[in-house]
């Protein structure tokens, strides 16, 4: 098994917590809260292509605003988020789909290898992503009706347990073969979507998903839930039906 497998099924037993408190220090990104300034009426400009986000020194990430994006008209974000030892790059499949769907992807990098809370504890991830979307809130009119976090692998376990912790800012979390869910505080009751393949290796199923899900339904979300015969992945007419999902 991938060491993505080892983290995240070492972190099943102790990090699953459904409704429980973290417990760590009172500052919002050890606390995994997002300090997003909404509403605001937008200053800049964006334009239609991918750009990379210029936010500081390190790794980054890339903006991609979809084609036919029209300033000044409230416009779905989606925040993706790659898997470990990955970048924003492995987000790209997404970008088609910003097109079709009129969303802009925001696709934050990790700063080490991946997700802080996989690590030990959220942290300066949640720094970068809060950076990354105020800088985009602050030059887009965003629909705040459909303002979604989504990953796949690692990044499905983030933005799960990022999402559940601000879910008066995400209205969907879309989770491409996750791996678990980080204890966190509970905000509200952002709609999910997961997928699965029913032969991973990497993150198997029946340690991970089928087991987040029935939890998650428990605590009342609405989850919708899609296994496909295949490996590690995200197929194609999954992440189409993802973003449907998202931008109906």
């Amino acid at each position: 098994m991938s060491r993505r497998g080892f983290l995240a099924l070492a972190g099943l037993g102790a990090a699953w917590g459904c409704g429980a408190s973290t417990g760590i220090g009172p500052s919002s990104a050890a606390a995994g809260h997002l300090e997003v300034a909404r509403g605001q009426k937008p200053a800049g400009t964006l334009h239609p292509g991918e750009q990379r986000l210029q936010l500081d020194g390190g790794r980054n990430g890339i903006l991609y605003v979809p084609q036919g994006y029209q300033q000044g008209r409230a416009a779905p974000v989606a925040v993706m988020l790659h898997g470990a030892g990955g970048n924003a790059g492995g987000m790209a499949f997404t970008h088609r789909l910003g097109d079709e769907f009129g969303a802009i992807i925001l696709a934050p990098e990790s700063r080490g290898g991946t997700w802080d809370v996989i690590l030990g504890g959220f942290g300066p991830d949640v720094e970068i992503i809060t950076r990354a979307m105020n800088d985009l809130f602050a030059r887009a009119e965003v629909d705040p009706a459909r303002v979604a976090v989504g990953g796949f692998s690692d990044g499905a376990s983030y933005a799960l347990s990022l999402g559940l912790g601000n879910g008066d800012l995400f209205t969907h979390l879309i989770a491409f073969s996750p791996g678990f869910v980080a204890r966190a505080t509970r905000r509200g009751k952002p709609r999910i979507f997961v997928s699965h393949g029913d032969a991973d290796e990497v993150l198997p199923i029946d340690r991970t998903s089928r087991r987040i899900v029935p939890d998650l339904r428990a605590e009342g979300y609405d989850v919708t839930y899609r296994e496909f015969a295949g490996p590690h992945s995200v197929p194609d007419p999954i992440a189409r039906e993802a973003f449907g999902w998202f931008v109906a």
